[in-house]
């Protein structure tokens, strides 16, 4: 992935109005990210833990969601797989909703998917973040072809949200 100014990441967001990516936090490390491993930009909201964005290269340029997931809860843990880079984790995948983008997520419909709660997909792919004992189950594609299917399933969430 291009390394992105804050700029062009809030005028890159489609499914939320001008002044909520104005208000939204963007990293502040963006000059120190290890863009070169990243197939999209993921952060957690630090003032708002229940919101989560993605920006991801698209069509020759920038697309940015948002995202709401749960926040941190306590009791039964259970193994899950990421939906994106098919990672499994013991509670570390939540399912986040995006409001869809124009008139129909105004109306309320939304988009959900199973993710990485972290959004560190990019990294567990590469093999430079582990997900724990069994976190990554043994395939045969090579590296390049599980980040093009992590790409495409992402593309595929996009492509729901805007649609």
């Amino acid at each position: 992935m291009k390394p992105l100014t804050e700029q062009e990441i809030r005028t890159a967001f489609v499914n939320c109005t001008k002044g909520e990516a104005k208000r939204l936090s963007v990293p502040r490390d963006l000059a120190d990210r290890a863009w070169d491993d990243l197939d999209y930009l993921g952060w957690r909201d630090p003032q708002a833990p229940e919101r989560a964005y993605i920006v991801v290269e698209l069509d020759g340029g920038p697309k940015a969601i948002t995202l709401r997931c749960p926040g941190a809860t306590s009791g039964h843990m259970r193994r899950s797989m990421c939906s994106m880079c098919v990672t499994t984790h013991t509670g570390g995948v939540s399912l986040m909703v995006a409001p869809k983008a124009g008139k129909s997520g105004q109306q309320g419909n939304s988009v959900g998917a199973y993710l990485c709660s972290d959004l560190a997909c990019s990294l567990y792919v590469r093999g430079k973040k582990d997900a724990g004992v069994g976190g990554r189950l043994h395939e045969s594609l090579t590296l390049e072809e599980k980040i093009q299917r992590t790409v495409a399933n992402l593309a595929t969430f996009v492509a729901k949200v805007t649609a």
